[in-house]
């Protein structure tokens, strides 16, 4: 306190000039509207320089934190990822179909060689009859499907690719209940044909064609590619052209659809048709 009052006696003549100029600057402010606009632009133009930086201080701290959370749920994903994509014999999951009331199971394999120039294609996967796989079973991939188990060995199979002259593939129109038999031609291994397409369907270019559900191989909606061309001609359709969804040249990674009730309908099936 001494000391206070000791700094205001030995500066009081300065300190008095300091306030006189201050009330003198106010009062010119107050009183012209020019210094006074002035005034408040330098003051806004001051204190957002200062609430711009400090925003920027902010955003770097938060933006850091947010990088930091993307890093984890980048980490967390590939985690997944790797879980499903694994070459271990437990990697596989199950999916029941309400529509149709039966249970899928899905086995992670990897294709080990690709063929796609020929007029007979053949896929080998690095799974076999020691992980589940049997002949007669779907594969798909997140895109699309890719064809049917043909030979199944210990520990690797073959699968027949859509692009095989032997593959048919039971389809139907997306948007409607017209089914058809998906086959390939052999000229472009990315177009393939849709045939036995009723006349009175109705349909256009860009529709989309995927698996029908009623075979006992894959589940119904299971994309398979968009119709490119067609014609019509003698009151029915011909040469419906399918543009697939898969780049068969470009595949990795695939799932083997096991219909966990295949036994039992085929059996049921058979029993009906002895009747």
């Amino acid at each position: 306190m001494r000391f206070i009052i000791y700094i205001l006696q030995k500066y009081k003549f300065f300190l008095i000039f300091a306030f006189l100029e201050c009330l003198a600057l106010l009062f010119t402010i107050q009183s012209h509207s020019y210094h006074k606009s002035h005034f408040v632009n330098s003051a806004n133009a001051i204190t957002g320089g200062v609430y711009e930086q400090t925003a920027s201080i902010q955003e770097f701290f938060v933006l850091k934190e947010e990088n930091e959370n993307l890093a984890n749920e980048n980490a967390r994903l590939k985690n997944i990822i790797a879980r499903i994509t694994s070459e271990k014999d437990t990697t596989s999951f199950t999916i029941r179909d309400s529509i149709y009331y039966q249970e899928y199971k899905y086995t992670v394999a990897k294709i080990v060689n690709n063929q796609y120039t020929k007029r007979n294609n053949i896929l080998t996967i690095n799974k076999g009859r020691n992980q589940g796989i049997r002949e007669d079973m779907g594969v798909i991939n997140s895109v699309g499907v890719i064809g049917i188990t043909k030979e199944v060995g210990a520990e690797h199979s073959t699968v027949l690719s859509v692009l095989n002259k032997n593959s048919r593939i039971h389809a139907k129109l997306k948007n409607s209940l017209h089914y058809g038999t998906l086959l390939w031609d052999g000229e472009d291994y990315k177009i393939a044909q849709l045939t036995d397409i009723p006349r009175q369907a109705v349909f256009k270019i860009g529709d989309t064609i995927t698996t029908g559900g009623k075979s006992l191989l894959f589940p119904e909606g299971i994309p398979i590619g968009v119709i490119s061309d067609f014609k019509y001609d003698n009151n029915k359709y011909e040469n419906i052209d399918i543009a697939l969804f898969n780049d068969m040249s470009a595949l990795s990674y695939v799932e083997v659809v096991t219909n966990l009730n295949k036994e039992e309908l085929e059996k049921l099936e058979e029993e009906n048709n002895n009747e």
